[in-house]
């Protein structure tokens, strides 16, 4: 058999040793084997199979697959839910954002795939039946690639069906019964519903109306068995209907990954054709021949042919209307060359300071058209002794990849630039009317190496003409798979060696025309063009890129007009003649006798010969002419087919089965750098498509790029093409999921993502072609803006660690005793004893706060306890201790007079806050009645937020309903009356206008143990949960609080927190009554208008103490990050803030509390000031930072770990490290230990479970109305399996560890610091493995610079990702895949849903918690209004 290619072995060159397949490698067997495997599936038997003549039969393989595949799922339905767009993006991306199409078109190694630009048919026999297929693809609709079930469900098999979790979702350890009698749990789900719409009334949703507005906290009910009626869950159903098919690849094998991380190790599918036939063995070309009139150097062949032909044509350039332009003869390239050299080396610098000197590097700045100016540049060089860098034209200071190129030109110590006068004109100009200095490029001197600009050579000065030796030629760029730009350095004697391995391999002789479509400025255009033409003294017609967009046949008429013997051209310069060529007749290309096609080595090229051979076969073209090469910067050329060699007929390989690329009887071995491996081992080649490109051309002519991305540790397909104007969202949906099918079927890999971007904006290179590299930056920067995007992580993400299985759980005893084997102390930690503690407090002797308000008033009447502040930063309203006193005296007697309420009613408090709030509930406590704080309805979201409030006065059983005249008018409005019943509103108190009598008798407890109040509020979990705090509680929770921080009558604190429930709550209306201490008031939605109030009151007053919640801390942050300069100004100082606490009932967040003490440590405000507190529902506050004892510390744990439930301290910066913040210091009299949540038995030291806490201030338990708590009683009554059984436990419902540290308490003893996890109910449970929402949510924000918040949960295992966009619409969808892959790579999870939001959507409460379940509720009622939701498939 014959050889399609031989083989260049230069003598000086090193030499080149490639593998080769012999001849009988791929045979007729192999062909029939390739084909009824590609094929096999999808027809009932194998058909005969009739050879093509000759080697055309080859190209037909994968035109059968695409037709059966494509075929075999016309009939189907799109199972795929198609993503949801907000109308305003659809709209944006119409006809009128599109501009005129480009004709042009990349090359395959740039990336690109190219449709047929000028839209004219093809004749029948060049299209090789190509329009009847591409019709069934147009017709045929087609399914998504076969998707995998879900990866979250962990075995459970959960993923397989939607089942109907409202009905299913529990409300953790809360029960709040109906009015029926029957236990909440029991009853129907829509009261329940209604119940955890309640965040509004404990928690404001961003506080601001407009947010308020858009929330979707609405009075809906879902009665059981009625399913969610609404698009979002249809979608839903769908994508779980899709995931429900298995994936093709069953787990085999795992490896262990740094940390018990199991991740699947991809094996080979078995079915894949073995490799035939005998050995691979190194092959080299023939010997160099040794010509005799061979010049030493290509320096003196151009002084050979410019002094003894000077009239000989050199080359010829042509305009774009393809008329010759200019033709640059030998001589004048001779006499220009050495008029560049000498300016170059005497007119730059001085004599004695010259800036160019033999042996340094310059740049070549010269346009496409303009090779003539280039060509005399490059000699010019060449003579001179200088090294020239060709490089590409830089158009704007943002071109694609010119960063990369000014970095080149640094290494290479570039300060001289050469260019034409026209392109000097047209480079980018400053005002001053100098060229900028490019991103990344060095400093430049621009040179014009125009004759008029030159000064002429003395008559004496003559270029120093040596033999070629290891000097360095030139330097060639190359741009990398990462877009990265080398430089490769050809050396005299490489360079002249290649030259003559090519004139011998090509037959080149004196004279001969060759016709050059290629870039000049590098690679087989400048090799063949440049050099290797001017050693043998041939004539170039260079055709430049901007003729050819206008007339892609314009090559083939100068090779007519010219009698070209040889072409050099590209496969996409043979694809662009065979759309044009029915409008030429008169075309005849008996002429050549090679046509070089320069990207030979892509075996997808191949298919554009073959086409081009067909239709021109009668034209003139012989099949012996088209010669491929295979060539590359570093080795230059390799392989070149021989003129007149018949073709090899052992057909050629697949680039889609074998690392390299067998074509024409020659193995290319392709670099590692440049292929794409798809899991199961099979090998594409980027910047190609083909199996879509088939499908893509009827419904979207336009370019396609074709790349990976690292993602879990395996390459990933991704598909960015351009979509035509007019195509609907349904057509492009459909259109890719074709392309998806059309590659599963063909290559058997599945495509990660499939992105599609308006036409004409992906960054092109300088011949037109797609920047793969660029287009590859973009797409991971989140700046590619694509207006449709599909993902399928569930179908190519197949290596995701094996679901844990849970093994059974060791006893409590066991646990136990193997700590005390192994020297670990039990997990357990108590503050200071309250009994043993000696002050003079004289609270202390009484049992309730009433007795306290009353002695105080007796003892200090005119000492100020509370301080109100408007947003002015002035005082709105005051308080002292008889103040008080007297109003809550007539408080109380309209409660008893007006309301006729008896000991121990309820009374719900609906007052903003401030100063009434205060009064009232201390009247009520004087009355003895239990008051119950609720967050008044908003006056601008009146619908949204009055529901929330009547059901937590009906869920209290409030006997009355005291407030504000101007809430009163409120309640009974005409836009209450529509959203809520008012008249079933319990009687409603006005306590603006109050009695003047004082009471006969101040009610006074007979029992500590006794109701003081209760406690409502909505966790993160959407649970409505109301405790009750005792007054004995109440009493010593001020004590420990004011002990903890050592507060006296003497102190000031500034408190910036909702005063609704929990901790806020007892410091905005308690502690000063008990501590005597004055408390300034500032009501956080006063921040709304003033960010920096609360700092400034803090200043101003010289507060020493101050709480405020995660919210005022995140605004004042944003809000004042570039005012501390005028603040400062202002005479703001934090420099006597000795604790300022975060009150919280989450982990400490790290980040924000860093960020805030790093921002103000300018103003004074110390790093250890800044600290954290936690509580919970049955304990308000269980650590509390306080004044003394050490700092708080930071651990870093792994979070691979902490999802098995394990605790593993690493190092700062270790990879998957967690930051852990201390929350606080343990309150006096609280003892805390660690217990596992399943077996209640204690755990040890640095061992990750439940926390639970032993308080006098523990909260007595949930209110139900009945007084049904026997199904709550483990809450606050949970004794351990093991150990001590006799001490009484609230559980916390919150993970979390104990750690014995190295510094010392007040009292001399080590520090025990409590860090806390997160929610038992917050948690999710995904592959058998516990992941907390807010690490999840904490990577998705640093993905992108948009992403402002973030929140997730799980729907039928399917994880939903929901982000706030701080942008335009356009980038919404840049987001999808940017949150798969962080996702997928931190988390080694499979992200279901993406849904992209306005800023403000996700619901915050007044502690700056997300409301995670009443987002999931809004989003599957289709509430949310999303810019985008993305499904992923």
């Amino acid at each position: 058999n014959q050889q399609w290619f031989g083989w260049l072995s230069p003598a000086s060159m090193p030499a080149v040793s490639l593998a080769f397949c012999s001849a009988g490698d791929i045979t007729q067997k192999g062909y029939e084997k390739k084909r009824s495997k590609l094929i096999g599936a999808y027809l009932p038997q194998p058909p005969s199979i009739s050879r093509a003549p000759g080697w055309l039969s080859r190209l037909n393989v994968h035109t059968e697959a695409v037709q059966a595949a494509l075929a075999k799922h016309k009939e189907r339905k799109m199972a795929v839910p198609m993503p949801s767009k907000r109308r305003s993006l659809v709209v944006q991306t119409s006809m009128d954002a599109y501009t005129p199409p480009d004709t042009s078109s990349g090359s395959e190694d740039e990336g690109s795939v190219q449709g047929d630009s000028q839209g004219t048919p093809t004749s029948s026999q060049g299209s090789i039946n190509m329009e009847h297929w591409i019709s069934q693809a147009i017709h045929g609709s087609t399914t998504s690639t076969t998707s995998s079930s879900s990866t979250q469900s962990g075995g459970s098999g959960a993923a397989h069906r939607l089942a109907d979790v409202m009905a299913q979702t529990h409300i953790g350890e809360c029960l709040l019964p109906l009015a029926g009698g029957a236990p909440f749990r029991s009853c129907a789900l829509g009261i329940y519903q209604l119940a955890r719409l309640c965040v509004s009334a404990v928690g404001s949703v961003r506080g601001t109306a407009q947010s308020a507005a858009r929330s979707f906290i609405r009075p809906w009910f879902c009665l059981p068995g009625v399913p969610v009626s609404s698009r979002v869950s249809a979608k839903i159903q769908q994508l779980v209907n899709t995931l429900k098919r298995p994936k093709r690849p069953p787990l085999r094998e795992f490896f262990v990954d740094d940390f018990e991380e199991l991740l699947e190790v991809q094996q080979p599918d078995p079915n894949q054709p073995k490799p035939e036939g005998a050995q691979m063995l190194a092959m080299r070309g023939e010997q160099l021949g040794v010509v005799t009139n061979w010049p030493p150097s290509l320096e003196a062949a151009l002084q050979r042919w410019g002094t003894i032909s000077p009239k000989a044509p050199c080359l010829t350039t042509m305009d774009t209307n393809g008329k010759p332009l200019y033709i640059l003869t030998y001589g004048k390239l001779w006499t220009r060359s050495m008029k560049v050299a000498y300016n170059i080396l005497h007119k730059l610098g001085t004599k004695q300071e010259p800036m160019v000197r033999p042996g340094d590097r310059v740049a070549l700045v010269f346009p496409n058209n303009d090779p003539a100016a280039s060509m005399v540049a490059f000699y010019g060089c060449l003579l001179a002794e200088v090294v020239p860098v060709p490089i590409e034209v830089p158009l704007t200071r943002k071109d694609a990849g010119s960063q990369q190129i000014g970095f080149l030109l640094g290494s290479c110590g570039v300060t001289v630039a050469l260019t034409s006068d026209a392109c000097h004109k047209g480079l980018p100009k400053s005002p001053t009317g100098e060229i900028p200095q490019f991103k990344g490029w060095p400093k430049l001197l621009w040179f014009v190496t125009e004759s008029k600009h030159l000064s002429k050579p003395p008559r004496d000065w003559f270029p120093h003409i040596k033999d070629a030796n290891n000097d360095t030629a030139y330097i060639e760029y190359k741009t990398c798979k990462d877009g990265s730009v080398l430089g490769v350095t050809v050396t005299r004697i490489a360079l002249l060696t290649h030259c003559q391995a090519l004139t011998q391999a090509c037959g080149y002789t004196e004279a001969e025309t060759i016709v050059n479509v290629l870039d000049f400025k590098k690679d087989v255009g400048l090799w063949h063009g440049i050099l290797t033409s001017v050693m043998n003294m041939m004539h170039v017609i260079s055709i430049p890129y901007s003729l050819m967009k206008v007339n892609p046949l314009s090559w083939i008429q100068k090779v007519c007009q010219y009698k070209a013997k040889v072409a050099c051209v590209k496969s996409r310069d043979m694809h662009w003649a065979l759309v044009a060529h029915r409008d030429q007749r008169d075309v005849n290309l008996s002429s050549l006798r090679m046509l070089i096609v320069a990207d030979g080595a892509n075996p997808w090229s191949i298919s554009s010969c073959d086409a081009f051979l067909n239709v021109f076969q009668s034209k003139g073209l012989r099949q012996e002419v088209i010669c491929p090469c295979a060539s590359s910067p570093e080795a230059l050329t390799v392989a070149i087919r021989r003129y007149g060699r018949a073709p090899c007929r052992a057909g050629r390989g697949s680039a889609a089965a074998c690392r390299g690329s067998c074509l024409r009887g020659v193995c290319f071995v392709f670099p590692f750098s440049l292929r794409i491996s798809s899991p199961g081992g099979r090998t594409l080649l980027p910047g190609t498509s083909p199996a879509c490109a088939p499908v893509l051309f009827p419904l979207c002519p336009r370019r396609i790029a074709v790349f990976s991305v690292t993602v879990l540790h395996d390459e990933r397909i991704v598909i960015v093409a351009e979509q035509r104007p007019d195509s609907t969202e349904e057509d492009s949906f459909q259109w890719m999921s074709r392309v998806l099918q059309a590659i599963d079927s063909i290559h058997q890999v599945g495509v990660y993502c499939l992105a599609l971007v308006p036409a004409n904006t992906l960054p092109k290179t300088p011949l037109g072609g797609i920047h793969l590299s660029e287009t590859k930056q973009l797409f991971l920067e989140g700046s590619l803006h694509p207006c449709n995007v599909l993902m399928c992580p569930h179908t190519c993400v197949t290596n995701l660690p094996k679901p844990r299985q849970k093994q059974p759980e060791i006893g409590p005893a066991s646990v136990m005793v193997g700590n005390l084997v192994s020297g670990k102390r039990i997990a357990q930690a108590s503050g200071r004893d309250l009994g043993q503690i000696e002050d003079n407090d004289q609270a202390r002797k009484f049992l309730f706060l009433s007795e306290v308000l009353q002695w105080r008033a007796q003892t200090t009447p005119d000492h100020v306890l509370y301080t109100l502040l408007n947003c002015r930063g002035t005082i709105a309203s005051s308080l002292t201790c008889v103040q008080l006193h007297k109003r809550a005296e007539k408080i109380a007697v309209m409660l008893m007079e007006r309301g006729h309420l008896q000991d121990g009613d309820h009374v719900a408090l609906v007052y903003p806050p401030g100063i009434d709030l205060i009064a009232a509930f201390y009247g009520c406590l004087y009355a003895g009645c239990v008051p119950i704080t609720v967050r008044p309805p908003h006056p601008q979201n009146i619908a949204t937020t009055l529901p929330t409030v009547k059901m937590i006065v009906e869920v209290s059983r409030s006997a009355c309903l005291m407030t504000t005249q101007l809430t009163c008018k409120l309640l009974r409005s005409r836009e209450a009356a529509a959203a809520v019943d008012v008249r079933a509103w319990p009687p409603i108190l006005d306590t603006d206008d109050l009695p003047k009598k004082r009471p006969a008798q101040i009610y006074k407890p007979s029992n500590p143990d006794t109701l003081a109040y209760l406690d409502f509020s909505v966790s993160t979990t959407g649970m409505l949960a109301g405790v009750k705090m005792s007054h004995a509680a109440t009493s010593a929770f001020c004590r420990s609080i004011k002990l903890q921080c050592e507060l006296y009558p003497s102190r000031e604190v500034a408190i910036c927190l909702d005063p609704y429930c929990g901790l806020g709550f007892v410091l905005w209306c308690l502690c000063s009554v008990y501590s005597g201490h004055q408390s300034i008031l500032i009501p956080p939605s006063e921040l709304e208008t003033n960010p920096a109030l609360w700092l400034l009151a803090v200043s101003q007053y010289k507060v020493r103490d101050t709480f405020c919640s995660y919210s005022v801390m995140e605004l004042c942050t944003k809000g004042l990050g570039s005012q501390t300069e005028s603040l400062k100004a202002r005479g703001l100082d934090l420099s006597r803030v000795r604790t300022c606490v975060v009150v919280a009932e989450e982990r400490p967040r790290i980040a924000l509390t860093q960020s805030f003490s790093k921002l103000f440590k300018d103003l004074g405000l110390h790093p250890r000031a800044v600290s954290t507190s936690f509580g919970c529902r049955v304990n308000l506050a269980i650590c509390l930072q306080g004044t003394s004892g050490p700092d708080p510390t930071t651990v870093y744990v792994d979070m691979r770990a902490l999802r098995h439930d394990r605790v593993r301290l690493v190092e700062r910066g270790s990879p998957h490290s967690l930051p852990l913040m201390e929350s606080g210091k343990i309150l006096p009299g609280v003892r805390i230990i660690i217990a596992n949540p399943e077996t209640k038995g204690p755990l040890g030291d640095s061992h990750l479970g439940e926390i639970w806490v032993h308080s006098a201030h523990n909260a007595s338990g949930y209110f139900t109305i009945y007084g049904d708590e026997s199904l709550q009683s483990d809450h606050f009554n949970s004794r351990l399996s093991f150990g001590d059984t006799q001490t009484v436990w609230a559980r916390t419902g919150y993970l979390g560890f104990l750690r014995r540290t190295e510094l010392t308490d007040a009292n001399g003893e080590r520090h025990d610091a409590l860090y806390v996890v997160g929610a038992l109910d917050e948690a999710m449970e995904l592959r058998g493995m516990r992941y907390h929402p807010i690490d999840i949510e904490t990577s998705v924000i640093r993905a992108h610079k948009s992403v402002t918040e973030c929140a997730v949960f799980t729907w039928t295992n399917l994880l939903v990702v929901v982000v706030e966009l701080d942008g335009s619409e356009q980038e919404a969808l840049d987001l999808v895949p940017l949150v798969t892959n962080v996702v997928l790579e931190e988390h080694y999870l499979v992200v279901g849903v993406v849904v992209v939001v306005d800023i403000g959507v996700i619901p915050i409460n007044s502690r700056g918690e997300k409301q995670r379940m009443h987002l999931r509720d809004g989003f599957l009622a289709d509430q949310l209004d999303p810019i985008y939701v993305a499904y992923n498939m």
